[in-house]
């Protein structure tokens, strides 16, 4: 669900839903041992204006290349024990691209819990 902010009315939302990573994350025993299935949804807030494409060009528009980049280096750096700690990195890693306004992040791990889907946090965040 899109946050209410009136700064978003002008703009165009790209996503990357159901991201599936496995990486090193978490503070308990069993996920120190080994790596996990993480979820990551990204939402990226963009002037419409702005990157309304007039020639049908990449270079005119955010590429989807960039959020999986982004996403894989800060992975790839290792061990994280917070889902709160890994979204706040990613969403100010986004936010440095100039094009982005606001960012909607959220990731869940689905495997810890036999009695639910996921366990995960979300943030939405605006370049100040």
């Amino acid at each position: 669900m899109t946050p209410f902010n009136p700064m978003l009315q002008h703009c165009r939302r790209l996503f990357l839903k159901d991201l599936d990573v496995l990486t090193s994350i978490g503070i308990h025993d069993f996920e120190l041992s080994a790596p996990q299935r993480l979820l990551i949804d990204v939402d990226l807030y963009v002037d419409l204006q702005a990157t309304s494409p007039s020639c049908d060009e990449l270079q005119q528009v955010v590429d989807y290349d960039f959020i999986r980049q982004v996403v894989f280096a800060r992975i790839k750096k290792g061990h994280i024990n917070l889902q709160e700690t890994l979204c706040d990195e990613l969403a100010t890693l986004l936010l440095e691209n100039k094009q982005v306004l606001a960012v909607q992040l959220s990731t869940r791990k689905p495997d810890v819990y036999p009695d639910c889907a996921a366990v995960g946090v979300e943030i939405f965040r605006t370049r100040t």
